[in-house]
């Protein structure tokens, strides 16, 4: 069972990974190279870390492939993330993404040979609800909107895998080498988006001097501290209620550029008639769990 520690580290790292997108925006190379950096400066970073810490590098060779190819899943969930955003918007690609509780809500069972949960499919819909009025925008964007749902998609794959990978393998060696497998993947993407999406067809692989500030920040603290203790909440939490928190990840960013941007990012009245349906599905959840446990 989740302690209350649990739930606010929860929504510290929701905070922090609403932080990304305001990262995101101040990067100034394409997402596909930031993923590169910020993937490859994250294995490097708990590579050193596992070393200081007397940790484990072992895994077994099964395993080893296993999480490679999961980390080739959380480099697509970031390259989608990111690149939605900057072929449509910031709201639509968070929309997407936000499709990410609904999705576990039906992979989640499916993944144990379980039921769907009637209960956890209604609050995920209810999330989306809260979304559309807060980030309610027409399809000028269909591949934003697209890209913003894989992204969705691929985070509830993942974690849901790394809630079986979190039972035997230490979170610090579960996320170097999904980084690894990440980076791996990113570089292998580099000929085919040469080719067909960078623009001119030339990589941009050298970042400006804030570039790196902004990279390590991402990479170090939103990606090595962030996605490691995640990993580690699925000991003790369902991947929906995690997806389902993550859903205030647009909501802590836009706080957030609100602060720091000011009257750019002034609220409209759907923000916080959106807000209030967000936070009542998050609050709710563990009530309604208790109450109705057979549909949750």
């Amino acid at each position: 069972m989740p302690r209350t520690s649990d739930y606010l580290t929860l929504h510290f790292l929701v905070f922090l990974w609403g932080f990304t997108a305001i990262l995101g925006v101040l990067i100034s190379i394409p997402s596909v190279e930031m993923v590169f950096y910020r993937t490859l400066l994250a294995a490097i970073g708990l590579g050193v870390l596992i070393l200081s810490v007397k940790g484990s590098f072992k895994v077994t060779g099964n395993d080893f492939v296993k999480l490679l190819l999961t980390g080739f899943i959380v480099g697509v969930h970031w390259i989608t993330f990111f690149a939605s955003a900057k072929v449509s918007n910031v709201s639509v690609s968070l929309v997407g993404f936000a499709t990410a509780s609904l999705w576990s809500a039906f992979l989640e069972p499916w993944s144990h040979r379980m039921k769907v949960r009637p209960l956890e499919i209604f609050l995920g819909i209810v999330v989306l609800i809260g979304l559309y009025i807060i980030f309610y925008f027409d399809f000028k964007y269909p591949l934003g909107l697209l890209l913003g749902v894989a992204s969705g998609l691929t985070a509830a794959i993942f974690s849901i895998i790394n809630a079986r990978f979190v039972k035997r393998i230490d979170r610090y060696t579960i996320t170097f080498y999904e980084m690894i497998g990440g980076c791996i993947f990113t570089a292998l993407f580099f000929p085919v988006y040469k080719i067909y999406f960078a623009e001119d067809g030339v990589l941009q692989l050298n970042p400006i001097a804030m570039d790196w500030v902004y990279i390590l920040i991402l990479a170090l603290v939103c990606s090595v501290y962030a996605y490691s203790r995640m990993v580690s909440l699925l000991k003790t939490m369902s991947v929906f209620i995690i997806q389902l928190t993550l859903n205030l990840e647009p909501v802590y960013g836009i706080i957030m550029a609100v602060i720091l941007f000011g009257q750019k990012e002034k609220m409209s009245i759907n923000f916080y008639v959106g807000t209030v349906i967000i936070l009542c599905s998050v609050i709710l959840y563990p009530v309604l769990k208790k109450r109705f446990g057979r549909l949750g």
